[in-house]
């Protein structure tokens, strides 16, 4: 008879997601079961636990540097690049999920689609996105990723993304990694250069949006634009 509690124990967690999904799992084992897939001769529990003890948390696990997954957790290169790829995999489902010619024509379609753009980023990020006549996204162009706190922004490299794009309009967007949705001075300041430097060919900026978790904050919707 065979005595092993774990036979059969992969099988059995694929088929609960098939069957449940996962809204039910705990973080370890959602971690546990991607694990599954690089590691074929491992047990997967124990390594989901110690690097959600050692980051604190399935998002942290994701979060880190493939080179400290590597050094620090000990995990190979094949898993230390599946995990890292988690982030980056969630902002292109995201952004997949709209249209390529996605119509901002309200406040809450520009948000849900900028916070979209921001999905896993940990630095602050600068966008423009750049509209047609019809309000439809011709392009969303990332022109800088920073530190955790600072991202420069230079109108000249803005009006010549809008030129090159055929913008009837732009969006500008940025996050706050540190959770804040408030704007600084820096932002408010900079959105005024950027705004008088698009006026003076006629393309005007309609919005700034600010993402910082799961929520976002527009300018011309509290009207400071």
């Amino acid at each position: 008879m065979d005595k092993n509690p774990h036979k059969g124990h992969r099988q059995r967690v694929k088929k609960r997601v098939l069957n449940e999904g996962i809204d039910s799992f705990e973080d370890h084992q959602i971690l546990e079961l991607l694990l599954f897939y690089c590691l074929p001769m491992k047990d997967t529990n124990e390594l989901a636990h110690t690097l959600i003890g050692h980051y604190g948390s399935l998002s942290g696990v994701f979060d880190a540097d493939p080179k400290d997954l590597c050094d620090t957790a000990g995990v190979t290169e094949n898993t230390a690049v599946l995990l890292s790829l988690m982030p980056a995999l969630a902002r292109r489902y995201q952004q997949g999920k709209f249209k390529q010619k996605a119509v901002l024509n309200s406040t809450t379609a520009a948000g849900e689609y900028t916070m979209a753009l921001f999905t896993g980023r940990l630095n602050e990020a600068f966008y423009v996105i750049c509209l047609n006549s019809q309000n439809q996204v011709n392009q969303a162009t990332l022109l800088h990723e920073g530190t955790i706190n600072e991202a420069p922004v230079y109108p000249r490299l803005i009006v010549e993304t809008a030129l090159r794009h055929q913008a009837a309009s732009i969006i500008l967007a940025h996050n706050h990694p540190g959770g804040s949705l408030k704007p600084s001075p820096a932002d408010l300041a900079v959105t005024q250069k950027i705004k008088a430097a698009t006026e003076a060919i006629a393309i005007p900026v309609v919005d700034h949006i600010i993402v910082a978790g799961d929520g976002y904050y527009s300018f011309a919707e509290q009207r400071v634009l």
